[in-house]
């Protein structure tokens, strides 16, 4: 199940703007010209290269595809998750955990349980995942400000746009017939840049700066479990450990089926 409130809230921004245009009688095709567009869209987008590593650029699609469809982060199939490795290791052993986690798809988890099979004491197992999470962190921030930086070109480019169409028309000053809409059409360029920044670029920065603190609150949560785990808690310590990273509301400590989590 993908997260798709973003293109749709964007494109509802997108709609209300053209029908604002249309309900004062502009006509919305006076915005499609090809030269601001190509100065706000295209040098928008080669000056933030210009801010990062050549080795970053193949992960600007992939976060921009995350942003316009991220995978819904289910916290409360995590806590499950984990709780099933408490109930293993409580009634088999700790070294059961190996093969149980092999069925799991998050690397990060496998790395933790194999922290506690290898029998690594808390503090170690901590300092390497919460490094983990770290690195994580670093990398989802490079992201999002390319997408930041993006939202903070595209004004400046689209104010560049509009002075070189106004140099035209003062080129032009022989001509008063045509200066309204040379004007026009020059701050065209302004229009895009400011509606890019913030219809576009901004609200995309933002989504993945989400998606990255809803991934670290998973993760801290997953580290809690596991070392739960290690001290040899039982499932519904483990559970009552994680579920303190969940809004009040959707904790559920004292379900009388989870009686049997005790053991």
């Amino acid at each position: 199940m993908k997260d798709r409130l973003t293109p749709m809230a964007i494109g509802g921004a997108l709609t209300c703007v053209l029908l604002s245009m249309m309900m004062d009688g502009g006509n919305p095709a006076v915005l499609i010209k090809p030269a601001p567009l190509i100065l706000v869209f295209g040098g928008t987008f080669a000056v933030s290269l210009a801010g990062v590593l050549k080795r970053d650029v193949k992960s600007v699609k992939l976060v921009f595809k995350q942003a316009m469809g991220s995978a819904v982060i289910d916290m409360d199939a995590s806590i499950e998750t984990i709780v099933e490795l408490a109930r293993t290791a409580k009634q088999s052993t700790v070294m059961a955990l190996e093969n149980t986690v092999r069925e799991v798809d998050d690397r990060f988890l496998q790395l933790g349980v194999q922290l506690v099979v290898d029998g690594s004491n808390s503090e170690e197992i901590r300092e390497i995942l919460e490094g983990e999470i770290d690195a994580m962190e670093e990398r989802h921030k490079a992201g999002a400000k390319f997408f930041t930086d993006m939202g903070g070109f595209a004004p400046t480019l689209g104010i560049l746009g509009t002075v070189i169409g106004l140099v035209h028309v003062l080129g032009s000053l022989s001509n008063p017939g045509a200066l309204g809409p040379a004007i026009a059409s020059a701050f065209t360029a302004t229009l895009w840049g400011v509606l890019s920044a913030n219809l576009f670029w901004l609200p995309i920065a933002n989504k993945l700066q989400r998606i990255s603190a809803a991934e670290v609150q998973v993760k801290l949560m997953q580290v809690e479990g596991l070392l739960a785990i290690q001290a040899g808690g039982s499932s519904r310590v483990v559970r009552t450990r994680m579920e303190t990273f969940l809004p009040a509301g959707s904790r559920d400590y004292a379900l009388p089926d989870r009686r049997q989590e005790a053991a």
